[in-house]
């Protein structure tokens, strides 16, 4: 529905006069002025090879023996000890080794293999590279693990990934948030995992739903108008004037310049956001694809299919979680039912995602990451369960100019340590930004005296895994 001669009057005056950046969709074709303000598009460093991310993120620590990191030798030597030391810490004690309850089969032109748990991901495999030797450095518990891999430390306050990369890029539509962190969990970190930390406020996530709620009834706040668009011009400029009256006695204040934007952007976001948000515009096929309704993949399919309907109306940044309290992937204990159901819950709509994005053209320039704070370890942990393990891991990203079908590194014949190609979380988050058009060593913030960085001091580019 069209908005109101009225609404959109007052929406022009909005993006003219305090800062917005030109209108997107509906009501693009309204504006002339030139996108303008802290959320503004900017240019990247070099020519990048994906506009937008999708950040698929699995929480509580995906077995990678059990999943993309196929090892003959732990069902060879089931039950027996492992011939070589285990690492100096561990998060708790573990016995022999556990062979995976699941079959490994390899999949698409690549042959890469591809355990029972994921098999319509399988059949994506060749749009896909698989790093198999991710080393998540110290952090072997779960809160310090999530900080890691979504902001590079997990000891310090950082911004995450997705604030570096609207701070860097801005977004493409000012009507949605540049960042959406969908359903993440309120634990182990909570809103440290979509924080701007020392970035201005204005690039951190905006949260939808929660790991405790269904997404079925998540929804943004304000989306509905409290009153006239007349009159809720005239409050947000009253509280302008009062918001710029207070800085101007106290100073620059990056949380106040955020909260005054997060009115304007609810103010806009009543136009647009709701169209977006609305899964009942796909068609019957499209949800089906996804899994909605169908019990255990309606949760995610719905995050995911949400998902792309945000990157398609111009959102840089949006992380999909699967996340605790209400899905986790840690078990210490009943790991085939553990990782059963939610392997069930994800890979169905995980694949339609990537076969969406690519039948709409949309893959090639975004970049889609599936990732988890640790792997497992191959010994067990009692009888039927795997304990944390950040020394070796695996991941994977598609689209956005990653080459498909290969894997990456390798680890011993266990599982157990990395052998070749190690990469830390440094070298992942480069990686990721070198996609955008973002040199990690180029992406900076003064504060507290000293340029700070995504990677710190760290990070190399995984050209292996690119395309050209």
């Amino acid at each position: 529905m069209m908005p109101s001669v009225s609404r959109r009057h007052w929406l022009r005056q909005s993006a003219c006069g305090f800062g917005a950046l030109a209108l997107h969709g509906l009501l693009a074709d309204d504006l002339v002025a030139a996108p303008s303000g802290p959320l503004a598009p900017k240019p990247p460093h070099f020519p990048a090879t994906a506009k937008r991310v999708v950040f698929l993120f699995m929480h509580g620590g995906v077995s990678h023996v059990d999943s993309f990191d196929p090892k003959p030798k732990l069902a060879e030597m089931n039950g027996q000890p492992l011939p070589f030391a285990k690492p100096q810490f561990e998060f708790a004690p573990t016995g022999n080794l556990l062979a995976s309850p699941w079959n490994f089969q390899r999949y698409g032109e690549s042959g890469i293999e591809v355990s029972d748990l994921f098999p319509h991901i399988g059949d994506c495999i060749d749009d896909i590279a698989v790093i198999r030797s991710m080393n998540g450095g110290d952090q072997v518990s779960h809160g310090p693990a999530l900080l890691n891999i979504n902001t590079g430390s997990g000891v310090f306050a950082r911004p995450c990934l997705g604030a570096w990369t609207l701070y860097g890029l801005g977004s493409e539509n000012q009507n949605l948030p540049g960042f959406l962190s969908l359903s993440p969990s309120l634990y182990h970190g909570g809103a440290q995992n979509y924080g701007s930390a020392f970035l201005p406020a204005t690039f951190q996530g905006t949260r939808l739903g929660d790991g405790g709620t269904p997404f079925k009834e998540a929804r943004l706040s304000s989306l509905e108008p409290s009153g006239s668009a007349d009159l809720q011009r005239l409050q947000l400029d009253l509280l302008k004037r009062r918001n710029e009256r207070y800085s101007a006695d106290v100073g620059e204040d990056t949380a106040l310049e955020a909260r005054i934007e997060s009115f304007e952007m609810a103010f806009r976001m009543q136009a647009e956001a709701p169209e977006v948000m609305d899964l009942a515009r796909e068609s019957a096929a499209t949800q089906a694809s996804y899994g909605l309704g169908e019990g255990r993949t309606d949760e995610f399919g719905r995050q995911c299919l949400l998902a792309r309907r945000c990157l398609e109306a111009g959102v840089r940044f949006v992380q999909v979680n699967f996340s605790y309290p209400r899905n986790y992937w840690d078990a210490h204990g009943d790991l085939r039912n553990n990782h059963t159901n939610n392997a069930a819950a994800v890979d169905r709509p995980i694949a339609a995602l990537l076969q969406d994005l690519k039948a709409r053209g949309m893959l090639h320039d975004t970049l889609v990451v599936f990732a988890t704070e640790f792997g497992r370890t191959p010994a067990a942990q009692g009888a039927d369960g795997r304990d944390h393990h950040p020394h070796a891991f695996s991941v994977w990203m598609a689209g956005g100019g990653i080459r498909g079908g290969v894997t990456h590194g390798q680890t011993d014949e266990f599982g157990y340590y990395v052998v070749d190609d190690k990469v830390t979380i440094p070298d992942f988050h480069a990686t990721i930004l070198h996609t955008l058009g973002l040199d990690h060593e180029r992406l900076t913030f003064r504060h507290a005296g000293r340029d700070y960085r995504l990677t710190d001091v760290h990070g190399n580019v995984v050209r292996e895994i690119l395309e050209g």
